[in-house]
């Protein structure tokens, strides 16, 4: 059982390994031997390309970490307020409400009605709550998790004593029932910062200002611009991209864009597999 589990540990952390080293690997050397986990010459030709346009990343870096910071709370505050009402069986129309939001999980509007709801009717496009906002209300999957969890870790004997004491359901609710819910905060917490981090498609979608770029925009874009120059025939563009490492910034893009959420996972990590493992369990 060991053997299998260090298998599938070295299966999914090997290829970041690879990335990283591929990062700072010479771009001759890749396009020579291909990817290795012992390149015969080191660079850093690609994080110095990237690091002339520093100001914008930073830049980015900011709107990324706001838009995550701001999209995580209040996407734990409503889904922990609806999720906790549907745990209660003494609620009336219960099921119902449950079956309502387990219905868009499987079908929504598709991405015409709701760029036009959100451009035409909210008129959210290059503003920053085009970022927050469509991630916000689409997250079915974590109200069932945490209705799971609050029905199957929270005794209904604790919410009658809460009652009896002369509790009210918000008291209760903020007192009482958050308190011994951590795990499932802080599963449902990764799940959505990780989502708002990684998110590009509202930010194409939505955000044609550059001010307004998140890192994953960003980084994007910028991939983007090293395919145009090195597929162009003109020959500017074409010297251009010739200088540029591309092979090795294609990694070192994607080095920058993970590298803080393996800083923040371990902060969750001694929560993240209670949380999932009593949320699952079907109630």
């Amino acid at each position: 059982m060991h053997v299998i589990l260090f298998l599938i540990s070295a299966m999914c952390i090997l290829p970041f390994i690879l990335l990283v080293i591929s990062s700072v690997t010479d771009e001759r050397t890749i396009y020579l031997n291909g990817y290795s986990f012992i390149p015969e010459k080191f660079s850093f030709d690609a994080y110095q390309y990237i690091w002339q346009d520093a100001d914008r990343i930073f830049h980015a870096y900011g709107i990324t970490i706001m838009v995550t910071l701001i999209g995580t709370v209040c996407g734990l505050i409503i889904t922990a307020s609806l999720a906790y009402p549907l745990s209660r069986k003494d609620m009336p129309l219960n099921k119902f409400l449950s079956l309502f939001v387990f219905f868009t999980m499987l079908f929504n509007g598709g991405l015409v009605p709701t760029y036009l709801v959100y451009t035409q009717l909210f008129d959210l496009k290059n503003t920053m709550l085009a970022l927050i906002l469509p991630s916000l209300l689409t997250n079915a999957f974590y109200i069932m998790l945490m209705r799971t969890f609050f029905m199957t870790s929270i005794p209904s004997a604790l919410i009658e004593s809460a009652k009896i004491d002369g509790a009210g359901e918000f008291f209760t609710f903020l007192r009482i029932v958050l308190p011994l819910s951590l795990p499932i905060l802080a599963t449902v917490g990764l799940f959505l910062t990780i989502q708002y981090w990684n998110d590009w498609f509202n930010g194409m979608v939505y955000i044609t200002d550059s001010k307004l770029y998140s890192l994953q925009n960003l980084l994007n874009r910028i991939l983007l611009d090293i395919q145009y120059l090195s597929s162009s025939d003109f020959g500017t563009q074409t010297e251009l991209a010739a200088d540029i490492p591309q092979e090795s910034t294609r990694m070192a893009l994607a080095v920058i864009g993970v590298l803080p959420i393996l800083i923040v996972y371990p902060f969750f990590q001694r929560y993240f597999v209670k949380g999932l493992t009593v949320g699952a369990v079907k109630g």
